[in-house]
């Protein structure tokens, strides 16, 4: 049959346009979650060992710190004084000091004050400082002038000085009146550093989309607020604590802070001070404590500090 000239010839099977294949059977690939930010802060502090030496021993020093007579069974306060600046003997790896106490006992147990005083004060100084920087950058106005007035003018006082005049007239040299001094001298640099970071926080578009949307400001500080600015106040803080061991062990080497019946690893310095020539033992021990328990809070510090800035991702 010939073809019909002007009449459309009928598609064939094989004319006919391909179908798609079909999607191979099969579970969907699951797609990867976002992290918040404490979830990539804690993978990149669990990449560094640096975190982790510092981890081991603030708690090494939190475990004595609470139970010394776990490693050490003596009393700081039974001394001997036959024994008086004896060298290391059996039982007495550290020797004996002035008064004939046992150096090792003495410097376990003055871990407990010592840092109790940082971990307190940094306590203290933090809750301050963030509820009132964080009030003056988010309101502003004239809440902000009044705080950033009062914070200039303790920042105006050098807190070793201060602590010094303070703390030689308050009697008592106890944990509780050294930490109060130290708050109250210590609070003005974590509110600055909380009144910056709200407000860079308030001026981010999620903030404001928040308002927009008709958002009460408790809502806004707590939800949306809270969790961005509080990272540099954690990092500030971490630091700090080691700043605040060392400077109540200063304080209470020039006589101004904790006093016996006290044991602080500054008392222990301050007496073994004169006698470094005749045994050193009697400083090395407590110094060395001093030193690598401030090491350690600055180590954790700058990890801290690597993990939560963005900036150094």
């Amino acid at each position: 049959m010939t073809d019909t000239p002007g009449l459309a010839q009928p598609v064939t099977p094989a004319a006919a346009a391909p179908t798609t294949p079909a999607a191979p059977s099969g579970p969907e690939p699951q797609r990867e979650k976002a992290r918040s930010l404490a979830g990539d802060a804690w993978r990149d502090l669990s990449r560094k060992p640096m975190f982790y030496i510092s981890g081991l021993l603030i708690l090494f020093l939190i475990v004595i710190a609470i139970w010394p007579g776990v490693i050490a069974s003596g009393n700081p306060l039974s001394c001997d004084l036959s024994k008086s600046q004896m060298g290391p003997t059996g039982g007495h790896p550290f020797g004996f000091d002035t008064q004939g106490c046992d150096v090792y006992t003495r410097t376990v147990y003055g871990a407990r004050d010592s840092v109790a005083v940082g971990i307190l004060t940094t306590v203290g100084a933090t809750l301050v400082g963030a509820v009132l920087g964080g009030l003056a950058g988010f309101f502003g106005g004239l809440w902000d002038t009044l705080i950033s007035m009062v914070s200039n003018i303790f920042f105006g006082i050098p807190i070793l000085l201060g602590g010094v005049v303070f703390l030689s007239v308050v009697k008592g040299g106890s944990v509780t009146t050294v930490t109060a001094f130290m708050v109250l001298l210590g609070w003005p640099q974590i509110a600055r550093i909380a009144r910056g970071a709200v407000i860079t926080a308030k001026q981010q578009d999620y903030v404001q989309a928040a308002r927009a949307l008709g958002a009460g400001n408790t809502r806004m500080l707590l939800r949306h607020i809270l969790p961005n600015a509080l990272a540099p106040v954690i990092v500030v803080a971490t630091i700090a604590l080691g700043t605040y061991i060392s400077l109540e062990a200063t304080l209470s080497f020039l006589g101004v802070g904790l006093k016996p019946p006290a044991v602080s690893w500054g008392i222990d310095i301050s007496q073994a001070s004169n006698q470094i020539r005749n045994a050193p033992h009697m400083l090395l021990w407590p110094a060395g404590a001093l030193s690598i328990t401030v090491l350690a809070f600055i180590m954790l510090g700058d990890a801290v500090r690597d993990a939560l800035d963005p900036k150094l991702r």
